[in-house]
Formats: C-alpha cells, sequence, structure tokens
C-alpha cells in the first residue's frame, strides 16, 4: 500500500480484555432444555461465560479499560474520549461511558458516549477514535466492547450469549503497540436481529442472520478494503472475524482466501461463546498478546442492522514490552469455573419472584 491515508497516523497504545470466571456447559443448556445434541454441536461452542451477580457491562469495560491503561502507559487525564459500545447497558437513561471514564480517572474533561449498533457498536468506537485522534483533536481516545449474555431462555441464542469485554486505547502512531494501515465500513438496512424497546430479550431472522446479513457484509467490507490497498489474504499473519458462533467465522474467513492457520489464533467465542460488541475485538486482543513486530493484521467485526468494518493493522516493536504488562485473555480463559444452569439463572436474574400471600 503506497498511498497515506488518515488512520495511518494512529494505532493503538493499550489493549485490555476482561472475561468472568464462571462457565456455562452447553451440555447443561441442552439438558435443560431438551436439545439434541445436532443442534447445537455444530456452533463449535463448548462452554460461555457468564457475569457474576454484582458485575454488568460497566464493571466488565472497567476492568478491560483498567488493563489498556496498564499497556498504553499513558495518564487517564490525557484520553479525552471514552466510547462505550453495548446492547446490555445498565441504564436505559444514564450513559454507561461516564461510570467508566469515572472510575478509571478519566474524568472530567472528557468526552464520553455510549454508542449502539449491535454487535458493532464497540467497533464504532474504534473508528470513532481514529477518527478524532488522526484529525489531531485529541491525543488518545479509549473504545469499549462490553456485553452481558442476553438471550431468552430456550432459545438457540442461548448456547451462545455471552458476557465479556475489551477495551483499546488510541493514541498517535508513534509510540503504538500496532498501527493502522487501512479501514472500511459497509453498511445496510438488514434487520436480522433485534430488540424493541421494553422487551426483556433480542429476536432473531433465523436463517436470514447468514447469508444475507452476516456474509454479504463481512465480504463486502473486507472484499472492497483489500481491492482498495493492493493486499492480499496470504499477506496476513492474522484475520479475526466477527464470532456469533464458531462456525461462522471459520467460514467467512475461507471464502474469502484465509486459513486456519490465519483465522485460529483470533478465535475466542468456542472458549467463551459470543460476547456480542466484544466479540470480534477480543479476538484482536488475544492476537496482540502473540503477536510479532512486522505481523499484519485483518480484523472485521459485524453488527446485525447490519454492517461490518474491516481494519488492516500492522504491529510495531513496541508490542513485546507491553504484551507483559496487563493479563492475557488467555490467562482470564484458565481461571474457569463451572456452574449449572439454575446457578446461571440467579446470576442473571432470569426468574421473576411474585410477592407471596
Amino acid at each position: 500500500m503506497t498511498q497515506e491515508r488518515p488512520e495511518s497516523r494512529t494505532g493503538i497504545h493499550g489493549w485490555g480484555a476482561y472475561v468472568p470466571r464462571w462457565r456455562l456447559p452447553m451440555e447443561e443448556i441442552a439438558r435443560v432444555w431438551g436439545w439434541p445434541p445436532h443442534q447445537y454441536k455444530g456452533l463449535n461452542v463448548k462452554e460461555k461465560s457468564v457475569d457474576s451477580p454484582d458485575e454488568d457491562s460497566t464493571t466488565m469495560a472497567i476492568e478491560a479499560g483498567y488493563n489498556a491503561l496498564l499497556r498504553a502507559k499513558v495518564d487517564p487525564s490525557e484520553i479525552k474520549a471514552v466510547f462505550f459500545g453495548s446492547e446490555s447497558k445498565p441504564y436505559a437513561v444514564k450513559p454507561s461511558a461516564t461510570i467508566v471514564a469515572e472510575a478509571l480517572g478519566i474524568t472530567p474533561v472528557t468526552m464520553a458516549s455510549d454508542l449502539e449498533f449491535a454487535c458493532r457498536a464497540g467497533s464504532e468506537g474504534l473508528r470513532a477514535s481514529i477518527g478524532l485522534v488522526s484529525s489531531g483533536m485529541m491525543k488518545y481516545a479509549m473504545a469499549i466492547g462490553s456485553d452481558t449474555a442476553q438471550a431468552e431462555p430456550g432459545d438457540v441464542l442461548e448456547f451462545t450469549a455471552s458476557s465479556g469485554a475489551v477495551a483499546f486505547i488510541v493514541g498517535p502512531r508513534e509510540g503504538a503497540a500496532a498501527v493502522f494501515e487501512a479501514t472500511y465500513t459497509y453498511v445496510t438496512d438488514t434487520p436480522d436481529f433485534w430488540r424493541r424497546a421494553l422487551k426483556p430479550y433480542p429476536r432473531h431472522g433465523e436463517g436470514f442472520t447468514g447469508e444475507p446479513a452476516y456474509f454479504h457484509h463481512i465480504m463486502s467490507s473486507v472484499k472492497n478494503l483489500l481491492e482498495e490497498t493492493g493486499y492480499k489474504p496470504s499477506d496476513f499473519k492474522y484475520a479475526v472475524f466477527h464470532q456469533p458462533n464458531g462456525k461462522f467465522p471459520v467460514r467467512v474467513g475461507k471464502r474469502l482466501g484465509f486459513t486456519m492457520e490465519q483465522i485460529e489464533p483470533g478465535l475466542v467465542t468456542p472458549f467463551i461463546g459470543n460476547t456480542y460488541n466484544a466479540s470480534a475485538l477480543l479476538g484482536l486482543a488475544r492476537v496482540l498478546d502473540r503477536a510479532d513486530p512486522g505481523d499484519l493484521i485483518l480484523v472485521a467485526p459485524f453488527g446485525s442492522g447490519a454492517g461490518s468494518d474491516t481494519y488492516i493493522l500492522r504491529v510495531t516493536e513496541a508490542v513485546k514490552e507491553k504484551q507483559g504488562l496487563a493479563p492475557r485473555f488467555d490467562d482470564y480463559l484458565a481461571r474457569r469455573k463451572t456452574i449449572d444452569y439454575a446457578l446461571y439463572t440467579r446470576y442473571r436474574k432470569i426468574l421473576t419472584m411474585l410477592p407471596r400471600g
């Protein structure tokens, strides 16, 4: 790629992941609802992460944001924007971004905004951060994707809907662990997944969520950016895609010409389920945990409704020092504890108790 793009002035200075320790196996969900094995094993998910009763999307975001600060080694007061992407905010009306910014010492001289675009809201925050930093309006901005497990009991979404958070600190190219070379966004009005006001659980368009939504948007976004930049799939060390389950990212990656060797390091859903806004971005965090200087990374988040972003990043020498400054994704993966469906319903407050008498 020869032509300089505005995003090439920016890079990731810090990244941080967080995954709750509680895990609900797929077999336990199937046991309760009578699902036969062939109806869920094809999802390629072993278990899903579940937030504790004292956790929500903001507390998980704070943990991820703190880890990102440890790696970035910047004064929190230098971060002039915090974008919080989620579809499971604890308040319908009250920003979550201010809670996170206050807890991390970023307030009061900062922007703070909650973003929504199904699973793409965290990626929206990342694109906005790139724009603000590359324009010179600010030196650092933080983008967060965080969600708790949302799925109607007994629905197929319950097998994959999980909990987790990820945060990135975007700053100038100099000193970054990975620099952005190019970005691209592809969006249409494709109603494949939604949740109406006052409804507790999201709905989905079954098979409609695949070809016209997930695959069309990711493939269009990736292909257009590769055409613009002249890169080929073989140029990349890693390729990370949105992960609503464990099979879609593999399938879309192979359709685009990527190999399993490129795709596998960024896969997180087979181990913890679909963390919605943290899904593909957690995959990027896992890749940065192990990347080497010079590695080229492609990342393609997706959000129902529908749209996909594509990012191309080049890893720098600074990545090696930063990798050991905070817990890695695999550290959170290892500290798992299994729960049963009864504890899951208690932790997620799924059961509603009627007044006695």
